[in-house]
């Protein structure tokens, strides 16, 4: 958690931050899921403002979105990434040093969490999963070793849920890449399908990516076009958001209550 500025006396903005896409599936999963934490937000606590930004492809950006803010509000970026990789470490980081002195907070990302693997694990349901099916986690991918230490827990968590091995793969940038661990998992099991966990937040280039990886059966990302987000990533969000704010200064607070 990356903490810079002093303290000021009004409610930390809620910024969540997504990666950004041309798919138009994914802009409206994602501005779903911003708007399903805003609408939590305002029926359960004092009014907390919930700001939807992009690090790549779509604006505004981050900083954009910082610097309209209310000056000296602090800030809260919550990562709508699976992961830690570069748009963390790097892309936020460096937002974070351009806000000073505006008191900011970004939180980590909304991965590895248990209720994310419960949400892929109901996602298989969904897709058919059988008993004898072999099942393949395929993440987006990163060069960032830490992101793929997070993958690789997520298929940890989500083959505790299953109560059978999972297999992790990426699309790009880490190994094994998702079609040569489809391919050798076929091998091991020629009589089983393979079944693909799409641990992404959206629909979009790498869920058409990982529909060509030659699996069986491919399951839904965690959000859907057209579907209410699920509410446990709406709790993670949430939650990210109240433990950043309790990292705080004191007066950069507000307490949630109405």
């Amino acid at each position: 958690m990356m903490i810079a500025g002093p303290a000021t006396e009004a409610a930390p903005v809620l910024l969540a931050a997504s990666h950004g896409s041309r798919s138009a599936p994914a802009q409206h999963a994602v501005l779903a899921l911003v708007d399903a934490v805003s609408r939590r937000l305002a029926a359960t606590t004092s009014v907390v403002p919930v700001v939807g930004a992009f690090v790549d492809v779509q604006q505004p950006d981050v900083p954009h979105c910082l610097a309209a803010a209310e000056p000296g509000r602090a800030a809260v970026i919550v990562p709508l990434l699976i992961s830690a990789g570069y748009h963390v470490r790097v892309d936020l980081a460096d937002a974070v040093t351009g806000a000073r002195p505006r008191p900011v907070v970004v939180t980590d990302a909304l991965g590895p969490d248990e209720r994310l693997a419960r949400i892929l694990a109901d996602r298989l349901v969904q897709s058919g999963l059988g008993a004898d099916d072999r099942v393949v986690l395929a993440a987006a991918g990163s060069s960032d070793a830490n992101a793929v230490a997070d993958c690789v827990t997520a298929g940890e968590q989500l083959a505790a849920i299953l109560a059978r091995l999972v297999t992790v793969a990426f699309i790009a940038a880490a190994q094994p890449r998702l079609a040569d661990a489809v391919a050798a998992v076929r091998r091991e099991s020629p009589a089983a399908r393979v079944v693909v966990a799409s641990y992404l937040l959206a629909p979009g280039t790498f869920a058409g990516l990982a529909r060509e990886a030659g699996a069986d059966v491919v399951s839904a990302a965690l959000l859907v076009e057209g579907e209410e987000p699920p509410a446990a990533l709406v709790d993670i969000v949430i939650d990210r958001y109240r433990t950043a704010v309790s990292a705080l200064p004191p007066a950069a607070r507000r307490r949630e209550t109405r």
